[in-house]
Parts: C-alpha cells; sequence; structure tokens
C-alpha cells in the first residue's frame, strides 16, 4: 500500500509543526507539502497531489472554507478523484458548518494523536471506498457490452477430419454446403470437406450468420452471392467463385430476401 499523501495548509509555522510532527510518528503517511497560505496551497497542488488536506479554518485573505470554495471551482473536488478535506482549527462553533461543506473530518487544536490516527483511518477507508466506487464504474459501464457480446450469436466453425488429424473450418471462409447422403461437403473457395451432419442441422447452425438454404440439398453463404439469374428454366444463383448452384422453387423468396449491408456492399443484381 502506497503511503497516505497529506498537505497542511496553516498561517501559524508552530501549527504546522506540531500537526507534520504527529503525522511524521504514523507509519504510512508522508507529508508532501506544507502551507502558510491557501493561495501558495492551490498553486502547489498539481505538483503535490495530497490525498488529504489539513487545512486551518481562520486564516488571513483566503480562510480554509474560501480554500474549499476555490477548489471546486478549479474542478479539484470530483467525486472520482478529489482529496480529502480536513478542517483544523480552534474554534469548535465552526465544526458544523466544516461538515457542511461535505469535509472528512474536523479537528481541534491542539490536535492529539490518538484523535489524529482516527482521521487518518477514516481517510484510507473513504479512499478504498472511492477505489471500490471506482472500479464498479467501470465494471457497470462495461456490462452493456458484455451484455451484447453474450447475446450475439457466437459464428461457430466446424472441425473436420483431414489426413488423420482434425481441422478447423471458419465459417468465414465457407462458400456454400452441399448434402451428400448422411454427410454434408463444406466447400472453400479451393477445397472441401466432408462432415457427417444433415443439411437441416447445418442450415439452423449458419441461418444467423448470412446463410440462406437455396435448395434442399444446398445452402449458400449470402455474402458470396454474386448474382441470381432468373430464367424460365428456373433461378440460379451464381457465387464470386463462379460456382452455380440451383434455387429450389420454394426457396426462391429465401434467395431474393438476401442482401448485404447498404453502406458496405452493392446491390443483389439479378439477370433475367
Amino acid at each position: 500500500m502506497s503511503d497516505l499523501r497529506i498537505m497542511i495548509i496553516d498561517d501559524e509555522p508552530l501549527a504546522i509543526e506540531r500537526l507534520a510532527d504527529l503525522l511524521h510518528r504514523m507509519t504510512g503517511v508522508e507529508v508532501v507539502s506544507t502551507h502558510h497560505g491557501a493561495a501558495d496551497a492551490l498553486e502547489a497542488l498539481p505538483q503535490a497531489r495530497p490525498d488529504l488536506i489539513m487545512v486551518d479554518i481562520e486564516m488571513p485573505k483566503i480562510d480554509g472554507f474560501d480554500f474549499v470554495e476555490a477548489l471546486a471551482k478549479q474542478g479539484w473536488l470530483k467525486p472520482e478523484s478529489a482529496p480529502c478535506i480536513c478542517f483544523v482549527t480552534a474554534y469548535p462553533q465552526f465544526a458544523s458548518d466544516a461538515f457542511e461543506t461535505g469535509a472528512l473530518d474536523f479537528l481541534c487544536k491542539p490536535v492529539r494523536l490518538s484523535r489524529l490516527e482516527k482521521t487518518i483511518d477514516r481517510c484510507r477507508l473513504t479512499l478504498a471506498q472511492r477505489g471500490a466506487f471506482a472500479r464498479l464504474q467501470d465494471l457497470g459501464s462495461q456490462l452493456d457490452g458484455l451484455r451484447e457480446s453474450r447475446s450475439a450469436p457466437l459464428a461457430p466453425s466446424f472441425w473436420v477430419q483431414q489426413r488423420g488429424q482434425m481441422m478447423r473450418v471458419s465459417i468465414e471462409a465457407l462458400e456454400w454446403v452441399e448434402a451428400e447422403g448422411e454427410y454434408v461437403r463444406l466447400h472453400l473457395r479451393d477445397q472441401s470437406f466432408l462432415l457427417r451432419s444433415s443439411i437441416s442441422s447445418i442450415a439452423d447452425r449458419l441461418a444467423d450468420f448470412g446463410f440462406a438454404r437455396v435448395h434442399r440439398s444446398t445452402i449458400i453463404n449470402g455474402s458470396r452471392l454474386a448474382t441470381v439469374q432468373s430464367s424460365r428454366r428456373g433461378m440460379k444463383a451464381v457465387l464470386e467463385s463462379g460456382v452455380t448452384v440451383t434455387v429450389g422453387r420454394t426457396y426462391r423468396p429465401a434467395v431474393r430476401a438476401l442482401h448485404w449491408k447498404e453502406t458496405l456492399s452493392p446491390p443483389l443484381a439479378v439477370n433475367s
């Protein structure tokens, strides 16, 4: 665990010295800067990067409350990264006003070590909770994406036997599928593989990924469809590789429904 970085602001040098001495007796804390005025402290903030600012309330020109207001105006009091504020004063009547500002704690002078230790513990707890909250927010921001990825259909691949070993065939490389008895043949552009499965089962697996059954024994990859040829003899689907497959009468609506995303591909050409 890294040391707790502490800034002290007080117009009384002896008060700074006493508070710094108490803090030096504690483990896991580091006094990163001390300041006799709020204006000087504001300038030092970017470099000091304190986790906890211990500031006197009664100071000339800019008092402790003014200092906190200046922090807010400069954007230092963001929930995820704001330093904790502890007011230190000889005037206990300021306590209610101090806590209304959202201060972590309020210490009365002379500060006792046992009481200061409670402040440090409270600061550590606040920072830990803030870190946990930030992690929870990060997780929350990812949940929508996680849900989408979980609900999105996973593109299947097929494992086929080739020369005594199993080979993975990605559907991105698949052009068309045809039935061969108790098997189907998976056609890629320059090779094909037999897979023991029914054509109906394969059609169901590929339906969500742009494939369409165009015949009782044939499935095509819609993204590889180049043209559809219609004539008196019937309809044929021509793939980009030049392969031509017959379209069954009952499957013609499915072929006509095939389309690419408008922003990525040209409209489907139909030749008669």
